[in-house]
């Protein structure tokens, strides 16, 4: 069983920046790809950027050279850093590991989930 925790959500200004950090544990970190998604109210949740284990990493186009996605193996991490925040980047943000290790934009790609941190992003 692997544990995801969340934290660092927050309301930030347009055009702002915040970071988030998943603390992962009960797993072979180093060897999980890891996942943000996020979900707004009445909406799906959706892929925002993955990590393999070799740290390859994906974005989804709506976040591409706004946000990077990180990973610690020594310290069971994964960051999003998020910069140039827009309102439309709103959500409830999701860690999620997978423990084949290749990153995927498909939530089925994903074993473990976190119980997320709220983002919001005013005009």
């Amino acid at each position: 069983q692997v544990q995801l925790v969340e934290s660092g959500g927050g309301l930030v200004q347009s055009g702002g920046s915040l970071r988030l950090s998943c603390a992962a544990s009960g797993g072979t970190f180093s060897r999980y790809a890891m996942g943000w998604f996020r979900q707004s109210p009445g909406k799906e949740r959706e892929f925002v950027a993955g990590i393999s284990w070799t740290e390859y990493t994906i974005y989804a186009d709506s976040v591409k050279g706004r946000f990077t996605i990180s990973r610690d193996n020594a310290k069971n991490t994964v960051c999003l850093q998020m910069n140039s925040l827009k309102p439309e980047d709103t959500a409830v943000y999701y860690c999620a590991a997978g423990i084949h290790g290749s990153t995927s934009p498909s939530r089925g790609g994903y074993d473990y989930w976190g119980q997320g941190t709220q983002v919001t992003v005013s005009s």
